[in-house]
């Protein structure tokens, strides 16, 4: 069965609050209350005395309004005496100063004293509700890295990190060799000799770096699955285990897909606008995360915070417009969203979260947002098994982590942003409706007929030779700039001329390169079946020499004229495509429409801001039909009214 419900924190209110909270909850159709994840305090007040009442008394009253709980495990914000004991639990910023208590996250991950207290409240809780029958999910910590608490320069870090080293390389020499150390005299004796990369003059080695990047993943990973081990452990058998991701994951220091990979299934918040945002995210990157949680397990997942309502701590943003919160929810069910939960039940008066506003506001007055999500709920579980049908997509978008954290050491053009130019390839796709799947670049591909392989500078022969046998059996690749730059060293390679080991593959030779910034736009004018196209490229340019290849867009100014910009390249019964810049989108839209065209991949033309996503389930097809616009449209002779959804079947 599908769930739908509310966060609910009860611990913020009155005892006498919890009937009406209940009843209005249950009325909204929803089926579950996700509680707990922040009442570490109210479960052991004092070391070693553990009290769950409370929460007893809220499962058995949720359990009258026939309501399950997911239930969150308090990791992410530890009781003060905790602190005042064990100070050294703090983590600890770049420039070394403690993150004092009293906000969330400020824990170390290397710190043993946490570990050993958080797995003891952890086993202690799981353990008192395995044979709870209302409680269905664990959830794991909360928001693990939110909001720059993957990242910690303490003492035990850097010592943490040196045995990391350690156990990577044979010996010191090797990592002297690999990183390169002797630029800038470098070179170490031993491991206890390396620092974190802290600020210094200039910068660090970018091998370096890279490396801490990892460590940054393995510690939070590891405390992830030693705490998932412990749930796993000790609850009952009819208890399911996950944990939520939060947006911006591109610029996290964890590997998601290792994060989640002992979780039965992926939860996502889902954050289309946040305090301090004049207006939400394009509606393509919202569906770009939502395709980013689906592929991390390769399924459909749940969102247990799905924004109904503005949202800031100190400063508050846009409001969603009537019927905008709604038309999110759909776009979210649609990719892939087979559960839902809103945060939050009712805005609360106190705190540092009194203007993230929910269903029910202060004003405790059940108005719009109420019904608009009550309307969301009661038509959603009339369509549980097209929300539990698997998607499946024949395009694929590929990231992987070390490539993006070799970006973040080196930049190379002050305006570079990873997820801009994941975007600039994903958004194309999206315009004509198209799905897309966004999946780690070590996943097998084959059985997708378009692969899109974004800015990918650390490119090992092992992903070229994937990408070759790919393009061999008929499938289409597409590259953007700086592809096949870098190992896994974060080097570059030797007497490789670019794209490196896929240079065969693009069927070009990069003869030299440009770092530019988002205001310097280079005209580039297409060629064969774009030769009435013109269009724009910043960001980055490669000069690029065909070896094979056809020109598709060629640079306009005087200098460079002779050389290409985008090319398309014939590799045994496939192709590749190769773009040596950050290409306005524009200019994009024609060479993806003639290649889903060419591999018959299913895609729709609408109104621009209108999205269309298909599904399927025993043999029938459903549309969601979107207007992301504040002006009416229409798709198909229906006529849409601003922020208005539609889920239609197609006969």
């Amino acid at each position: 069965m599908s769930y739908f419900g509310v966060d609910y924190y009860p611990e913020h209110w009155s005892a006498s609050q919890m009937e009406e909270d209940l009843s209005g909850i249950k009325n909204l159709g929803a089926n579950m209350i996700r509680i707990g994840e922040f009442a570490w305090h109210l479960m052991e007040p004092k070391e070693g005395e553990f009290d769950f009442s409370f929460f007893d008394t809220v499962i058995e009253r949720a359990k009258a309004y026939h309501l399950k709980v997911m239930f969150g495990t308090p990791t992410a914000t530890f009781p003060a005496w905790l602190a005042k004991k064990y100070p050294s639990i703090l983590s600890e910023d770049e420039y070394g100063t403690l993150r004092e208590f009293g906000g969330r996250r400020q824990y170390c991950f290397n710190s043993d004293v946490y570990r050993q207290y958080s797995a003891r409240i952890t086993r202690e809780l799981v353990k008192h509700y395995a044979n709870e029958e209302a409680i269905v999910v664990w959830q794991v910590d909360n928001e693990f890295g939110h909001e720059g608490s993957d990242d910690c320069y303490c003492g035990p870090c850097r010592e943490a990190f040196q045995t990391f080293l350690r156990g990577k390389y044979n010996d010191i020499q090797e990592l002297n060799e690999r990183w390169g150390t002797i630029f800038w005299g470098q070179s170490y004796n031993d491991f206890n000799e390396i620092p974190a990369p802290a600020p210094t003059i200039t910068t660090h080695n970018p091998s370096l770096k890279l490396d801490w990047a990892r460590f940054r993943s393995y510690s939070l990973n590891s405390f992830a699955h030693e705490m998932t081990e412990i749930v796993r452990e000790e609850k009952g058998a009819h208890q399911e285990i996950t944990t939520n991701t939060t947006g911006d994951f591109f610029n996290k220091w964890f590997d998601h897909e290792e994060n989640l990979q002992p979780m039965d299934f992926v939860s996502y918040d889902n954050y289309p606008v946040w305090g301090g945002l004049e207006q939400p995210i394009p509606p393509a990157e919202i569906a770009m995360a939502l395709d980013f949680n689906r592929g991390l397990k390769d399924q459909n997942f749940w969102i247990v915070e799905e924004l109904i309502g503005a949202q800031g701590h100190d400063v508050i943003g846009y409001l969603p417009r009537p019927n905008q919160a709604k038309l999110w929810s759909y776009q979210a069910f649609a990719h892939g969203c087979s559960n839902m939960l809103y945060f939050r039940w009712r805005g609360m008066t106190r705190g540092a979260e009194q203007f993230c506003y929910g269903v029910v506001d202060h004003d405790n007055q059940y108005g719009r947002k109420y019904r608009e999500a009550q309307e969301v709920f009661q038509t959603m579980s009339n369509f549980e098994p097209l929300l539990e049908a698997p998607i499946e997509a024949d395009v694929a978008v590929l990231y992987d982590y070390d490539n993006i954290w070799a970006w973040r050491s080196q930049i190379q053009t002050k305006d570079f942003d990873f997820k801009q130019e994941f975007m600039r390839l994903y958004q194309p796709f999206y315009d004509v409706n198209t799905k897309l799947d966004v999946i780690p670049a070590d996943r097998d591909f084959s059985k997708y007929k378009v692969v899109v392989v974004p800015a990918m500078q650390v490119l090992d022969e092992d992903l070229a030779n994937r990408l070759k046998e790919f393009a061999k059996a008929g499938g289409t690749v597409i590259f953007s700039f700086r592809a096949g730059l870098k190992d896994k060293d974060n080097t570059i390679y030797f007497g490789q001329p670019l794209p490196g080991p896929v240079a065969d593959l693009a069927g070009i030779r990069v003869e030299e390169i440009e770092s530019l910034t988002a205001e310097h736009r280079l005209s580039v004018k297409g060629e064969h079946e774009l030769a009435e196209e013109e269009s724009h490229m910043a960001i980055w340019r490669d000069l690029i020499v065909p070896e094979g290849a056809e020109v598709l867009y060629r640079y306009s100014d005087y200098f460079y004229k002779e050389y290409a910009a985008v090319t398309r390249n014939s590799y045994g019964r496939g192709e590749a495509y190769y773009i040596g810049g950050g290409l306005d989108v524009e200019g994009l839209r024609k060479i993806v429409k003639n290649i889903v065209t060419k591999h018959h991949i299913g895609f729709e033309e609408s109104t621009r801001g209108v999205e269309v996503y298909s599904r399927k389930v025993k043999g029938e097809e459903y549309q969601f039909i979107m207007n992301h616009t504040d002006e009416e449209v229409s798709y198909d002779g229906i006529v849409l009214f601003p922020y208005e959804t539609l889920l239609v079947e197609v006969k």
